[in-house]
């Protein structure tokens, strides 16, 4: 009998991102309590968001209704790599940047969690910036999955592939 598998991944669904990134801009844009302050929540490039407010606490309140707008559409907290607030003038800035693949470091982590606390017979390899996980049994397999989901890991785990 084949193998069965399926891949760890850390991807970022950037349709989501975005959608969130223009709700919590309109939000910004309306909210009574951000009129007058100069609130804004833009890209900046690719793979980077500014907030620029001006003031400190107005800045890491844009922060706090774009991550809930992210939360909404189920994307994790822990794609966002979120700067310090830092003064740039009269204005006050936060710099985020997406936080997509696994680093070899993590894959390594995962691997070593697998083989160790894992169910016998499971195979994990690493493929460029995700991970495989190949057994014969799909029960296993599944047991990998909640193992992997247990632990608190500092980026973002999607599984996929599953066969």
């Amino acid at each position: 009998m084949a193998d069965s598998s399926f891949d760890i991944v850390s991807k970022i669904d950037r349709q989501e991102v975005d959608n969130a990134l223009g709700q919590a801009a309109r939000e910004v844009a309306t909210r009574y309590d951000f009129k007058g302050t100069g609130a804004t929540i833009e890209w900046q490039g690719e793979q980077a968001i500014e907030i620029t407010a001006s003031a400190d606490d107005r800045a890491t309140a844009v922060l706090d209704v774009f991550q809930g707008k992210l939360v909404k559409r189920n994307q994790s907290l822990k794609i966002l790599d979120t700067g310090d607030v830092r003064q740039s003038g009269q204005v006050s800035k936060i710099s985020i940047t997406l936080k997509e693949g696994i680093t070899s470091e993590d894959a390594k982590k995962i691997t070593k969690l697998i083989r160790d606390e894992g169910p016998k017979g499971v195979k994990a390899q690493i493929q460029g910036d995700e991970l495989r996980v190949s057994s014969k049994k799909r029960d296993d397999l599944q047991a990998v999955q909640q193992l992997v989901k247990s632990q608190d890991l500092d980026f973002a785990v999607q599984f996929t592939n599953y066969r």
